[in-house]
């Protein structure tokens, strides 16, 4: 199971080539974008996702569509001994080691080529793992998903951060604008990439969102699964236990 929804709509191609050709060709521009189209909310729902994990006092953090890995970065927070980023676009990596030898943290922070849905590590090896707006990107949701049940440890967490729909007002109405107009018109305009920032709100609008979104992660087998709006419900935390 996954979203229709490609980034290019090339038959030849899978999602998943579609989608990793999409992050190269914009991964130059794509952190000054993100905070731009953002306003910089991004990273507070990031910090509130990474509280998710505190109490269970992770070491080994697995971030999953790790980008240039400011997911990865705001893991440090929790003071783990290893943090692997993980993504499917070499162009976003090459952007991301940068990122991480000007901070001095690559000692802890390593950008790995890869694939969720079929992950290159032993059952159980992570504590905790994040996916920040990637799982919508997913072929096929449910055996990526499942992959990052089964590289968790008995214990272990999984907190994923997805854009959702608001559905009050005035929020969803800023949304609905923000999305048709804004994204497309300055996401073209500094990316040159026609396609993938109209990519993104179609993409959201495919995606199962709250207790739908609960209902699989609870089928393929998390425990204990729960969401947080933020935002008045822009983006949705989905919390979930192994």
């Amino acid at each position: 199971m996954g979203t229709a929804v490609k980034p290019y709509g090339d038959e030849d191609k899978s999602k998943k080539q579609e989608v990793a050709e999409m992050f190269n060709n914009i991964s130059k521009k794509y952190d000054f974008l993100n905070h731009f189209l953002s306003i910089g909310i991004d990273k507070i729902w990031r910090k509130k996702a990474v509280a998710q994990l505190k109490d269970i006092q992770p070491k080994r953090l697995l971030d999953l569509a790790t980008g240039t890995g400011d997911f990865a970065l705001a893991l440090l927070k929790l003071n783990p001994t290893e943090i692997v980023g993980m993504d499917i676009s070499a162009g976003m990596l090459d952007v991301g080691r940068e990122k991480m030898k000007q901070k001095g943290v690559s000692d802890i922070i390593s950008m790995q080529l890869g694939d969720s849905e079929n992950l290159p590590f032993e059952d159980g090896y992570f504590d905790g793992l994040t996916v920040g707006f990637g799982v919508r990107n997913y072929e096929n949701l449910e055996k990526g998903l499942s992959e990052m049940l089964r590289v968790l440890r008995p214990g272990g967490r999984g907190v994923i951060l997805e854009f959702s729909k608001p559905k009050k007002f005035p929020v969803k109405q800023y949304y609905k604008f923000h999305s048709k107009y804004i994204i497309p018109f300055f996401g073209k305009l500094f990316s040159k990439d026609t396609r993938a920032y109209t990519y993104l709100p179609d993409s959201i609008q495919a995606f199962p969102e709250g207790k739908d979104f609960e209902a699989i992660l609870t089928k393929v087998g998390y425990r204990n699964v729960r969401s947080k709006i933020v935002s008045g419900g822009i983006a949705t935390i989905y919390i979930g236990d192994k």
